[in-house]
């Protein structure tokens, strides 16, 4: 992919150390320095930060990175261009142009993606754009003139990329680009910490950061081949490939490992979204909406880019022959909307951490869990006890959704209570961490023991809903249907249905009202009235098939929640409508995907690795419905608010 760069400056010699694990280098270090130091050296361009769209390698940002993540999100949300912004110490030896391509290339940076890149020992940088951006060279030049480059000089490297966020703003609007605001920083952020520039100090630190990062990546390669194979059943295999235009540098990858890669990053982005959703209610509980309010945008934005992912999925499920070529493109789009959900949810993570401050309110937090555990235990006995009441005049059908959600909801409380007990023991014995990991094993066992149970009590209530309004709905259709007509004999089987004793109220009673429905021509407010009815009633189905694939969503895979996204946006273009013959199209179509969704979930689930099975014992039971809820994630850790890159970061406590 070509771009369009503008350099200002020259490049200098230099070593950028970027993240290197410390501690495994300080052990390495005597014996690399047996080993001459290299006379020369030519840097690869590095990875950006999966945590966001800031990469600050130096510390130049400080306690400005919030100002800086605003201006980008806000240039994001305006005008749908992704502003990335790296701070290295230099561009080693490069050209500021060079390294900035290299870097976008070397990170996939599509058409929409602007990289910014401040080499703050020499007061250098570089914009890195595609030729296809919208942005012409001269708008380019203005930005640097006018607003990145006289906070640059006066290192104010915060400055730059709010100067570079608004100028590429204002120059899509039609507007003169303004100058920034000046608040000089550090001169030289990184050039005197743990690295001097002496080259017998830093060669040896790099050289086995670099064994570091081997041997991370050996350790990622296997981790990622095992998450491969386990989603091998539905996708068929998966290898991983850079994505966006760094594709292009090397062959295609095959169509089926492409495919394979979406609705696995679906699938992922899918379980951080709502683990983050669940965790966001619990802070805002903890300290109120407002307090709350960033994290709670950091998660509409994800919910978004989330949707629109699944939206596109949908329609390659519905074109399966569609051009290779489109379907390439649409796949990478997918890819592309998940990668920034999670980016924007690990950007967050941090700031979320320090907000609910898990190990410092520990006390208080296990506190309110444990109360809320001993409130919910009464309501699950209540929702199995109407649920049994039911069973007398409701067939197993009618009953089959919601007839082990109480069961599961008490092995859930039962992994809470005990997840609540070792966090109690943790704190005790002093152990913070283990208490935070146990702390948040507990609240999301809790907040799944709280969906199963009011989704059992909401279907106990629409059948008991359904069985006191059949009697009327029936016999005013019957008032109405002429005698020997097909609606009068598609009334007479459902009235034989209902007297036979044991019925399923929802699907006679819908049986009736579609069967009225014809009865209903010309009658305005009668039709009006019948629609907002199934509109409540898809309601109920949709949330029903949101709470089984929210509790069991470490089973449930790509195409079930893809039905479920679609039923879901359906369901809100229903509500919106206006004219009664749309409301019922996109009642139908949120109807029939949610119906879709859950039986493709319950398959999943099925034919899960690790069955749950309610006659095991209760211990075994419990963790069982914890993995298959997806509360705990590889070696029995927590997942918590966050992306793919920080989601199970509990397991560094």
């Amino acid at each position: 992919m070509t771009r369009l760069s503008r350099r200002y400056g020259t490049g200098a010699p230099g070593w950028a150390l970027a993240g290197a694990p410390f501690a495994l280098c300080a052990l390495l270090l005597p014996l690399l320095t047996l080993f001459p130091a290299p006379t020369s050296r030519a840097d690869t361009p590095l990875d950006l930060d999966a945590g966001g769209r800031i990469t600050d390698t130096v510390g130049a940002l400080g306690q400005r990175r919030g100002q800086v993540t605003t201006a980008i999100e806000r240039l994001r949300t305006t005008h749908r261009v992704q502003l990335y912004v790296t701070y290295v110490r230099d561009f080693s030896g490069r050209s500021g142009r060079g390294w900035a391509d290299a870097t976008a290339d070397r990170n996939g940076l599509g058409e929409r993606d602007v990289l910014l890149a401040v080499a703050t020992h020499g007061r250098q940088y570089a914009v890195s754009a595609d030729k296809r951006s919208g942005f012409r060279a001269d708008q380019l030049k203005a930005v640097a003139a006018t607003a990145i480059a006289p906070a640059v000089a006066q290192h104010d490297w915060a400055g730059a990329a709010i100067g570079a966020a608004d100028g590429y703003s204002a120059v899509l609007q039609g507007q003169p680009v303004r100058p920034p605001a000046i608040s000089p920083g550090s001169p030289d952020p990184g050039g005197e910490g743990l690295v001097p520039g002496h080259r017998r100090v830093w060669a040896p630190v790099a050289m086995g950061g670099g064994l570091c990062l081997l041997g991370l990546y050996l350790c990622a390669r296997r981790a990622s081949r095992r998450r491969r194979a386990a989603l091998a059943l539905e996708c068929g295999p998966a290898t991983a490939a850079p994505p966006g235009p760094a594709r292009t540098a090397r062959p295609l990858t095959p169509l089926p490992e492409l495919e394979a890669e979406a609705c696995r990053a679906l699938v992922e982005t899918d379980d951080a979204v709502r683990t983050s959703a669940e965790e966001l209610h619990f802070a805002a509980a903890q300290l109120g909406d407002e307090a709350a309010r960033p994290f709670a945008e950091a998660v509409a934005y994800a919910q978004g880019e989330l949707a629109d992912a699944f939206r596109l999925r949908q329609a390659l499920d519905d074109a399966p022959y569609e051009d290779e070529e489109i379907r390439r493109r649409t796949l990478d789009e997918i890819c592309s909307h998940c990668t920034s959900a999670n980016r924007r949810l690990d950007a967050e993570s941090e700031s979320f951490d320090v907000l609910r401050g898990l190990r410092a309110n520990a006390a208080g937090l296990l506190a309110r869990a444990e109360a809320a555990a001993e409130d919910l235990a009464p309501r699950v006995g209540t929702a199995e006890g109407a649920l049994g009441v039911l069973a007398g005049h409701c067939t197993a059908t009618a009953l089959a959704a919601v007839a082990r959600h109480p069961a599961e909801a008490r092995d859930r409380l039962s992994f809470a209570t005990a997840a609540l007990a070792e966090a109690r023991r943790a704190l005790a014995a002093g152990d913070g961490d283990g208490a935070a990991i146990s702390l948040r094993a507990g609240e999301a066992a809790l907040s799944q023991a709280r969906v199963l149970t009011l989704a059992a009590l909401r279907r106990a209530h629409e059948l008991t809903g359904a069985t006191a309004r059949l009697p009327v709905a029936l016999a005013d259709a019957e008032a109405r249907a002429p005698r020997g007509s097909p609606q009068a004999r598609a009334l007479a089987c459902a009235r034989r249905e209902v007297e036979s004793g044991r019925y399923d109220p929802r699907a006679v009673l819908r049986h009736v009202e579609e069967t009225a429905a014809a009865l209903d021509a010309g009658h305005e407010d009668r039709a009006r009235a019948r629609t907002e009815r199934a509109l409540r009633r898809v309601r109920g189905e949709v949330a029903a098939a949101r709470d089984f694939v929210t509790t069991h969503r470490g089973a449930v895979g790509c195409r079930a929640r893809t039905r479920l996204a679609e039923a879901e946006r359906h369901l809100n273009l229903a509500r919106t409508a206006r004219d009664l013959r749309t409301v019922r199209s996109e009642t139908g179509h949120a109807d029939s995907l949610a119906r879709q969704a859950r039986a493709l979930a319950e398959h999943d689930v099925g034919s899960y690795g690790t069955r749950y099975d309610p006659g095991t014992p209760p211990p075994t039971r419990a963790l069982g419905g914890a993995l298959l809820g997806g509360i705990i994630l590889a070696g029995l850790l927590p997942a918590t608010f966050g992306g793919g890159a920080t989601r199970g970061r509990l397991a560094a406590g």
